[in-house]
C-alpha cells in the first residue's frame, strides 16, 4: 500500500474529511486508524504529512474535539506518528502541538487514560522548546502525582510515558541544567525508592536511573592531572604524543542508555574488526621491503648461533647450548654486576647473602629491595619462626620487613612445591630491574608465588538490579552527602600521603613492580573510590590494577569502585571476576590467586577529562568498575589485580629454573638479549630447539634445515594472560615429555617472552615507555624509542633474508572483551568477501593453509575456539605485528593468538549450571592460570600437527609422531569422558 503511494491518498482523503461541515466522524474516526498503522510502517511518513500540509489539519482536529476524548485519541495516535519525524516533530511544535498536549495531559485521574497514554508524542527536537516555555517543571508535577496516586500501579504506562518527555527533554544540556535545578534528581530518586521492591516496576525504575544518569553533573576526575605520575625522559628531542579525544559539545545526546537487558548480548559490541576493512587489494598483497639498510641486518647473524654451531663435543654443551657461558651473561653482569645464576640445591641461607651482595656492591643498583610488611597477628608467625623471630617483624603496618633474619626464615618456611618458582631467584632477578618509581618493596605474591587451586571457577552469576542499585548509590552520594567521608588515604601523586592509622580504613599501596593504583579515597567506612595510574608519559590507558591492601575487617563487605575506566564494555559484565591473593591463606600453605568478587558491574559514570587536567583533551568518557570483597581473615594483608599478575622478574627467574632444569642433552636453549630497553632492562631471546642425534653429517643436516618458529608475548604490558600463556609454552618445550621432544626435532624455536618489559614493570597496560602502544609501531619503529619492536622485526628481516622466514610468527595477546581463546590471521579474499567486493578468483590466488592451525587448535585445545576466529585485515591493524610479518615477511601464517581474561562459551570449559535464576544464567568456567598455561602446551601439540600435515617427514618420524598423537588423544578422550567434580567450584 505504500510503495502504491497509499500514504499519499490517505492524507488527501483526510484534507478532504476534515473541511467538511460538519464533520463525518464515520468517517474521519477509520481514516485516522488506518493512517496511524500506515504511518509507523512508512518511513517517510513525516515529509509526506508536510507535503500535504496536512500538520495543520491534524492539530485542528485535536483542538475541535479536546472533550471527546474518542476522537481526541484518534488524533492523538497520528500526532504520534508524525512526531517520529524530527522535522516534522518540530513544525509540530512550533504550531502549538506542546500547548496542546499539556491541556490533555492532567493530574491523577481514572477517567481518559487512554487518551493520556496516545499524548506522549512529545519529541527531541521540541526538548529547546519545552524547557523556554517551563514545561520541565509540570512535568514533574505530573509525575509526583501520578506516582502518588497510582498505589496500586495499574497506570505504569501513563507514569513512564512521563519519564519518556522528561528523558527526551534531559537529553540537551539545557534540559539537564534546567532539570537539576528543579530538583529533579531529588524528586526522582525519593520515587524510585518505592519501586525497587516491585518487578513489575522495572520499566519506570530503569527509565529513572537512565535520566538519573545521564542528569548526574559531570565532574572532573579528583587529580590534579590526567596524565601519569610517571614520567619519563625521552631520548633526544622525542616528546611523547598525548592523543586527543572528540569535543565533549553539548552532550545533546549522551548514549546513556545501558539497560542491564542489553547485557545478555556481550557480541552487540564487539564488531571492533569489521569496521574498517582494507579493499585495496595491492595494499593487501605481501611486498618484501627493508625500512632499514641492508648492511644493517649482518648484526642478527649472532641471534641465530644455531646455524653456525660445529658440535664438536656434543657433550660439553653448556647451558647455552655451547661449550662456555652465553655473551649475553656478560651483558647481564653489565647492568647488575653481582648477579650470577642460582642452583636450586643451593643453600638458602647463601641465596639471601647474594642476593644483598647484588644491593651492597652493585654500583648500578638502585636501593635495596625489601618485602612488604607481613600481617600484624604475631600469633601466626610464633607458630611460623618459633619465639626467636618474633622480634625480628615489624608489627608497624607502614614500616619495613628489612631484617634478612626473617627473610631467610620464610625461605625457610617456602616448602618449594610450586613448580617452576623459586622465591630467591625472584629475589636476585627482582634487585636488578630498573623501574621510574625506584621500586624499594616487593609485593608478597610474586615472592613467595602461586599454585593454581585444585578447582576451576564457574562464571559468576549476575545478580538481577545490581547495576541500577550501584548507580542509586552513586546518586545517593549527590543528594544525600551526610554521610560521605571523602577522605584520601592513598595518593602516588603526593610523596608522603597521610595514612588515617587513627581512623578505622583500610591500607593501600602499589609501589612495587607492575603495581597499579594512583589514589584511594574513603567515600564511607567500607566504601573506598579508587584511581588508576595512567601509562607512562601518557593520560590513558586505563585498565590494569594491582595493589595492596591491609587492615581489614573479617567478613565485612568492602566495595571499592575503580572510577577511570576507559572502554566502553567489559567482561566484568558477563561472569568475570578480579583475582585476590591472601598473604595469611599463602603462609598457611594455600599461595594462590583466586577468583573473587561479587556484586561486579562495569557502567559509565559522570566523570570527564577536563580541558584544564588533561592538556586540552576534553570529552572522554570514564566507566566505574565496582565490586564488593569479603576478606577471609582479620586484619590480613591481600592483594587485588585486574588479572593473575606475571611480572618482569617472574619471566626472568622462570627463565633462569627452566635452564637448569633442562636435560642439556636433548635440549638446545640459548639465551642472549635483543637489545636493552628504553628504561635500561634486558629484553631477553630465546632459542629452543633438540640437540642433533650425532655428529654424522645427516643429522647436522637435518638440524641446520629445521624450519623456523617465532613466537612473542606481553607486548602489551597489562595482558599478563599472555605470559601464561607462554610459560605454558616454554615449559612444554623444555620438558620430558616425548611430543615436546618431537617438536624440537621439528622445529628451531624463537622466542620473545616479554617484549614490553618496560611497561610490565611499571604498571602500564598498554605502552611502553615512550607512551606509544608498541603493537602498532610495526610498520616504521625506530631504534631509540622502540627497541623492542625494531630489533625483533630486524631479526625476522634477517632470517627471510637468508631465506629462514618463519614457518608460524604467533604474538601471544589478551582480549577483554571477549571469550574463549582464538586467533586473528590474514587472507586477502576474506577481506574482500567480507567487505562485500567481487573477488577474481584468477586473477586473486591465496593459499588456505593460514587456517589448517587454527583448525587443529580447535580440536586439542580445549579454550581454544575456531568461530571465534578472524582472518580479516582492517585499516586500522595495518601497523600491527600480525599484518606486517605477513605482509613484508610474507608469512602466511602470521597469528596475534587472543586469550580471554574471562572464561570460555564453547568446549570444554563451558559449563552450564543447573541452577538458574529467572534472567541470568551462570555458565562456563572462568580461565585459571593452570588453563591458560595448558593453552600453551596445546598450541605446541598443534604446530607438531601442523608440521606433520605441512612439511615432509621421514618415515621414522612419522612412526613416532603416529604412535605418540594416539596415545595423546586417547588421553584426551579419557579426560573429557571422566566425571569433573574436582574441576567446578560451586558458589555456597
Amino acid at each position: 500500500m505504500i510503495s502504491k503511494g497509499g500514504s499519499e491518498a490517505l492524507l488527501q482523503a483526510l484534507t478532504t474529511a476534515a473541511q467538511t461541515e460538519p464533520l463525518d466522524h464515520s468517517t474521519l474516526l477509520p481514516l485516522l486508524r488506518v493512517l496511524a498503522r500506515v504511518g509507523q510502517r512508512d518511513r517517510k511518513f513525516g515529509l509526506k504529512v508536510q507535503k500535504a500540509d496536512a500538520t495543520d489539519i491534524i492539530l485542528s482536529l485535536a483542538r475541535r474535539n479536546l472533550g471527546h476524548h474518542l476522537y481526541l485519541t484518534h488524533c492523538l495516535w497520528v500526532l504520534q506518528v508524525c512526531a517520529s519525524n524530527v522535522t516534522t516533530g518540530a513544525t509540530l511544535g512550533i504550531n502549538g502541538a506542546m500547548e496542546l498536549l499539556f491541556k490533555v495531559i492532567t493530574p491523577y485521574s481514572k477517567r481518559h487514560v487512554r487518551t493520556f497514554n496516545s499524548a506522549f508524542s512529545f519529541s527531541e527536537s521540541n526538548s529547546r522548546r519545552a524547557v523556554n516555555r517551563g514545561y520541565l517543571g509540570g512535568l514533574l508535577r505530573l509525575y509526583q502525582d501520578w506516582h502518588h496516586n497510582d498505589v496500586s500501579n495499574n497506570y505504569i504506562y501513563i507514569r513512564r510515558g512521563l519519564l519518556l518527555c522528561l528523558k527526551h527533554i534531559t537529553n540537551i544540556q539545557l534540559g539537564r541544567e534546567t532539570f537539576l535545578g528543579s530538583r529533579g534528581m531529588e524528586i526522582l530518586f525519593t520515587s524510585v525508592q518505592d519501586c525497587l521492591s516491585c518487578k513489575n516496576l522495572d520499566p519506570i525504575i530503569t527509565t529513572v536511573t537512565q535520566i538519573l544518569r545521564k542528569c548526574y553533573p559531570k565532574e572532573p576526575l579528583p587529580v590534579a592531572s590526567v596524565r601519569s605520575s610517571y614520567s619519563f625522559p625521552l631520548p633526544g628531542n622525542a616528546k611523547a604524543e598525548l592523543p586527543c579525544e572528540g569535543s565533549e559539545g553539548d552532550y545533546e545526546s549522551d548514549g546513556e542508555e545501558e539497560d542491564e537487558k542489553d547485557l545478555d548480548n556481550e557480541d552487540v559490541e564487539n564488531k571492533e574488526e569489521d569496521y574498517d576493512l582494507e579493499t585495496d587489494v595491492n595494499k593487501l598483497r605481501s611486498r618484501p621491503v627493508l625500512d632499514r639498510p641492508e648492511e644493517e641486518l649482518r648484526q642478527y647473524e649472532a641471534m641465530c648461533p644455531e646455524l653456525s654451531h660445529n658440535f664438536q663435543v656434543l657433550s660439553q654443551c653448556g647451558s647455552d647450548g655451547a661449550d662456555g657461558p652465553a655473551p649475553d651473561l656478560g651483558q647481564e653482569m653489565e647492568y647488575c654486576t653481582h648477579y650470577k645464576p642460582w642452583n636450586l640445591g643451593e643453600d638458602i641461607a647463601k641465596a639471601v647473602q647474594d642476593a644483598d651482595s647484588c644491593e651492597e656492591e652493585d654500583p648500578t643498583s638502585s636501593h635495596g629491595l625489601a618485602l612488604r610488611p607481613l600481617p600484624k597477628d604475631a600469633a601466626c608467625y610464633k607458630k611460623m619462626f618459633y619465639s626467636e623471630c618474633e622480634g625480628s617483624i615489624n608489627p608497624n603496618p607502614g614500616g619495613r620487613l628489612e631484617s634478612s633474619y626473617t627473610l631467610k626464615n620464610l625461605l625457610e618456611k617456602h616448602q618449594g612445591d610450586i613448580p617452576f618458582h623459586s622465591p630467591h631467584f625472584y629475589i636476585a632477578r627482582a634487585k636488578c630491574v630498573k623501574s621510574i618509581p625506584d621500586y624499594k618493596d616487593l609485593a608478597f605474591p610474586d615472592f613467595w608465588g602461586h599454585q593454581p587451586p585444585p578447582y576451576s571457577k564457574p562464571m559468576l552469576e549476575r545478580k538481577y538490579g545490581v547495576q541500577r542499585d550501584k548507580v542509586l548509590d552513586d546518586v545517593r552520594r549527590l543528594i544525600q552527602p551526610g554521610d560521605v567521608i571523602g577522605r584520601t588515604v592513598f595518593d602516588l601523586d603526593e610523596p608522603r600521603w597521610v595514612t588515617y592509622i587513627e581512623y578505622c580504613c583500610l591500607t593501600f599501596f602499589s609501589k612495587f613492580e607492575s603495581g597499579n593504583l594512583r589514589k584511594a579515597i574513603q567515600v564511607r567506612e567500607f566504601e573506598y573510590d579508587l584511581i588508576m595510574n595512567a601509562d607512562v608519559n601518557s593520560n590513558q590507558h586505563h585498565q590494569w590494577f594491582y595493589f595492596e591492601v591491609r587492615d581489614m575487617k573479617l567478613a565485612v563487605p568492602y566495595r571499592f569502585n575503580i572510577i577511570n575506566c576507559e572502554k566502553f564494555n567489559s567482561q566484568f559484565n558477563y561472569g568475570m571476576q578480579l583475582v585476590m591473593y591472601s598473604v595469611k591463606e599463602a603462609l598457611q600453605g594455600r599461595p594462590r590467586w583466586l577468583r573473587a568478587g561479587h556484586d561486579i558491574c562495569y557502567y559509565k559514570n559522570h566523570y570527564r577529562c577536563s580541558a584544564g587536567a588533561g592538556g586540552g583533551v576534553r570529552g572522554k568518557f570514564y566507566y566505574t568498575l565496582t565490586f564488593s570483597i569479603k576478606f577471609p581473615h582479620t586484619d590480613d594483608v591481600c592483594y587485588l589485580a585486574y588479572h593473575y599478575p606475571y611480572t618482569y622478574s617472574t619471566m626472568m627467574s622462570h627463565l633462569d629454573i627452566l635452564e637448569q632444569n633442562r636435560n642439556p642433552k636433548k635440549v638446545y636453549w640459548r639465551q642472549q638479549t635483543l637489545c636493552q630497553t628504553l628504561g635500561g632492562n634486558l629484553c631477553p631471546l630465546l632459542t629452543i630447539t633438540a640437540m642433533p642425534e650425532s655428529k654424522k653429517g645427516d643429522d647436522l643436516e637435518q638440524f641446520y634445515k629445521r624450519p623456523y618458529v617465532f613466537l612473542m608475548a606481553r607486548v602489551h604490558p597489562g595482558e599478563s594472560n599472555a605470559s601464561w600463556v607462554m610459560k605454558g609454552t616454554l615449559e612444554f618445550l623444555v620438558s620430558s615429555d616425548p611430543i615436546a621432544d618431537l617438536l624440537r626435532k621439528c622445529f628451531i624455536f624463537k622466542i620473545v617472552p616479554m617484549l614490553n618489559p618496560d611497561g610490565v614493570i611499571n604498571g602500564n597496560h598498554r605502552c611502553s615507555l615512550s607512551g606509544d602502544d608498541l603493537n602498532r609501531q610495526w610498520l616504521a619503529p625506530t631504534s631509540r624509542l622502540h627497541p623492542t619492536i625494531y630489533h625483533a622485526k630486524g631479526l625476522l628481516y634477517y632470517l627471510r633474508s637468508i631465506g629462514r622466514a618463519p614457518l608460524v610468527f604467533c604474538d601471544y595477546h589478551g582480549h577483554s572483551q571477549k571469550k574463549n581463546v582464538f586467533v586473528y590471521g590474514c587472507s586477502i579474499k576474506e577481506t574482500l568477501w567480507q567487505a562485500g567486493c567481487m573477488v577474481d578468483t584468477d586473477v586473486i590466488t591465496e593459499d588456505v593453509g593460514y587456517r589448517t592451525l587454527p583448525k587443529i587448535l580447535d580440536k586439542v585445545a580445549p579454550a581454544f575456539v575456531m568461530n571465534s576466529c578472524s582472518f580479516l585485515v582492517e585499516k586500522s591493524r595495518e601497523s600491527t605485528a600480525r599484518v606486517v610479518v605477513w605482509k613484508e615477511m610474507g608469512v602466511l601464517r602470521s597469528y596475534t593468538m587472543e586469550s580471554t581474561y574471562c572464561g570460555c562459551s564453547h568446549g570444554l570449559y563451558k559449563y552450564k549450571l543447573l541452577e538458574q535464576t529467572e534472567n541470568y544464567r551462570s555458565e562456563g568456567l572462568q580461565l585459571g592460570t593452570q588453563e591458560l598455561e595448558e593453552m600453551g602446551s596445546k598450541f605446541c601439540l598443534g604446530l607438531l600437527i601442523l608440521h606433520l600435515k605441512s612439511l615432509p617427514c621421514s618415515k621414522k618420524m612419522m612412526a613416532q609422531a603416529a604412535l605418540l598423537l594416539d596415545t595423546e588423544e586417547e588421553i584426551t578422550d579419557r579426560t573429557q569422558r571422566s566425571d569433573t567434580p574436582r574441576n567446578f567450584s560451586y558458589p555456597h
